[in-house]
């Protein structure tokens, strides 16, 4: 029986201040896993955190997760050159792993952010998204999409808050925002 495959794979984007983007991936994820489609997930200046889709990994079929960063926030103000190398680290995998065609979804999470803080190259990214395999469905999330991956992309959404605890005071919740 040969492998699913999407006839056509698009470019998605998750983008704005509101909460959601990398959930929204992850539910696109998901459900792709639910289809026998593979998954492979990217997450860009994440490493070291402590977030709770690292602990259902290993539970589901035809998916794999790589997080790459210290574990400290990324400012826009001279990132380390630690965070500048681990998001170098982590777009050399995404490049291998979409050319490689093997799995069917790529989710980059967290590259809007990499691209905006300059950890990654722009023209490079766009070249990855030009040079997809057809069938590759790529999902690129976080804040500040630059302008250039809005108007590549098929679809974008952005997430916009209207409303958000943590400006009443309450701390992010273990199993809800991490």
């Amino acid at each position: 029986m040969a492998e699913p495959r999407l006839e056509k794979g698009l470019v998605q984007v998750y983008t704005g201040d509101g909460k959601g983007k990398t959930s929204a991936a992850f539910g696109a994820a998901l459900r792709a896993i639910g289809r026998g489609l593979k998954v492979y997930v990217i997450q860009f200046i994440k490493g070291g955190f402590d977030y709770g889709e690292l602990y259902i990994v290993e539970k589901l079929p035809n998916f794999k997760l790589a997080a790459f960063g210290r574990g400290k926030f990324v400012t826009e103000v001279s990132p380390h050159e630690e965070d500048v190398k681990l998001a170098r680290e982590a777009f050399e995998l995404a490049r291998k792993v979409v050319q490689a065609g093997e799995y069917d979804m790529v989710i980059l999470d967290e590259i809007n952010v990499a691209l905006n803080l300059k950890l990654v190259n722009i023209d490079e990214t766009l070249r990855l998204i030009e040079n997809k395999p057809k069938h590759v469905e790529l999902i690129l999330t976080g804040r500040c999409a630059p302008s250039k991956i809005i108007e590549t992309a098929d679809l974008v959404t952005e997430m916009k808050e209207i409303k958000h605890p943590f400006t009443q005071g309450v701390k992010p919740r273990k199993g809800i925002e991490y």
